[in-house]
């Protein structure tokens, strides 16, 4: 059977556009990719992208109060979020046009509008166009979760934070997961007002110490953080939104940002009606080769649910394209991925939590708390923690956890240590770099507790 294309990628994010530009590029295939909105994907348009450059932002009222601290006569003004907005909008402008440059310079065909699945080697676009191919590769990604409940149709999401045309003087946040917990930092960072409920502990699924940390450290700089409370229904006022089902002291907001977590964005694809299977929470599920159960629907990112991370989706990506048409069998390593949160502080974290080592049998545990040189000197009360989990048996580093400025950078070049299996005694073998609060990791001796 002749076909228009040998691949159709439903998805111009991370994962889908590294798939389709190394299938054309260095493998001769026959590409289109349709994307419905803008080339990038979350990572680039609403998500990893936009947050860092807000962090950053966030951060410099604490930095001139720091440099004030070292001697420097600084001062700051208002922030104009007007100002920073256009160019943030410029910079995501820019960072789309790279993306797509590198599509049209492999020879990818791109499509500007919707796609759904009309069958094993169907794909239907927005204007009714029905084109056949060989493969299709679902990445679509994931879309933020919000519950029902009456007034949902007043909150924001991740998806409309970058979008403000002014910032809110009262800002209430709930989740408690890592995009909740980022921009509770970069909004009090920026002079709003936040507040953050949960139902649960904040941060659940990480080092229960580092998220401790962490919370301490959040409160400390003036975020309000309630748990155990769970909102009814919201209403619009005149004074602002008003929160029911809640014990809040003030429940009135000027906005209020759902981070309730991701699904897979997956609704109205036509994936069930062509056969795919997808799980309860609709992602859809694939085998370690990124297959679906139909053997021309493949799948990769955040749609497959496996870990939501952009360097993850673009390994996948390029790990199916170099196997279906690259002749070059290979799957995606999921084990001991290193990943960063943005909150501040920042906290780096690569393999198991000491709660999950405990599980699965006798470990060491080594941590160095301490206030760093440079919050010391300026009379901050920051604290960093350095965190080893050890297996007893074979003293081999099971997890690392890093709270402090920088932290992503430090757990990435952990991580490859840890990656080839290093031992404690390695770790003790190395020479510290003095001074840094990294030689902390090189020099704990001894275990502060067994489990």
């Amino acid at each position: 059977m002749s076909f228009d294309y040998d691949l159709f990628v439903i998805g111009g994010g991370s994962g889908g556009v590294r798939a389709a530009r190394i299938a054309a590029a260095e493998h001769g295939a026959r590409v289109a990719l349709a994307e419905e909105y803008r080339m990038g994907g979350t990572c680039v348009i609403r998500g990893c992208v936009p947050k860092k450059l807000m962090v950053y932002a966030s951060g410099m009222p604490g930095a001139v109060e720091e440099a004030r601290a070292y001697g420097w006569d600084a001062q700051i003004g208002g922030f104009d979020w007007t100002a920073f907005r256009a160019k943030l909008d410029a910079e995501l402008t820019r960072l789309e046009k790279i993306y797509r440059a590198g599509q049209q310079n492999a020879g990818v065909t791109v499509y500007d509008q919707r796609a759904t699945v009309a069958g094993p080697h169907e794909v239907r676009l927005a204007d009714g166009q029905v084109v056949t191919t060989k493969h299709i590769l679902v990445a679509t990604g994931g879309r933020p979760f919000v519950p029902d409940f009456p007034g949902r149709e007043h909150v924001l999401t991740s998806n409309e934070i970058f979008q403000l045309p002014e910032l809110p003087k009262r800002l209430l946040i709930v989740g408690g997961g890592y995009i909740a917990c980022e921009f509770a930092g970069i909004m009090a960072g920026l002079g709003v007002q936040v507040t953050q409920i949960n139902r649960s502990a904040l941060l659940r699924g990480f080092d229960a110490e580092c998220r401790d940390l962490i919370v301490a450290q959040m409160q400390a700089h003036g975020i309000a953080i309630h748990t155990g409370i769970v909102i009814d229904r919201i209403e619009k006022t005149d004074a602002g939104l008003k929160i029911h089902g809640s014990d809040l002291r003030d429940d009135t907001f000027d906005a209020v940002l759902y981070a309730t977590g991701r699904v897979p964005y997956t609704e109205g694809l036509g994936l069930a009606e062509a056969g795919v299977e997808l799980a309860e929470n609709g992602a859809v599920k694939v085998d370690d080769w990124s297959q679906t159960n139909i053997p021309s629907i493949y799948a990769v990112g955040d749609v497959t649910d496996r870990i939501q991370l952009t360097p993850v989706a673009i390994r996948e990506g390029h790990a199916f394209a170099d196997t279906v048409f690259g002749a070059m069998p290979r799957k995606v390593d999921h084990d001991l991925v290193a990943s960063a949160v943005f909150t501040q502080p920042e906290f780096g974290t690569v393999g198991l939590s000491e709660e999950a080592a405990r599980e699965r049998g006798p470990i060491e545990v080594y941590v160095s708390a301490f206030r760093p040189m440079r919050s010391s000197f300026a009379g901050a009360d920051d604290r960093v923690l350095m965190k080893l989990v050890v297996c007893k048996e074979t003293q081999r580093v099971l997890g690392c956890h890093i709270v402090a400025p920088d932290a992503g950078e430090m757990i990435q070049m952990v991580a490859i240590a840890i990656k080839m299996g290093a031992t404690k005694a390695q770790f003790d073998a190395t020479c510290a770099v003095h001074p840094t609060m990294a030689e902390e990791l090189v020099t704990m001796r001894k275990p502060v507790r067994h489990a």
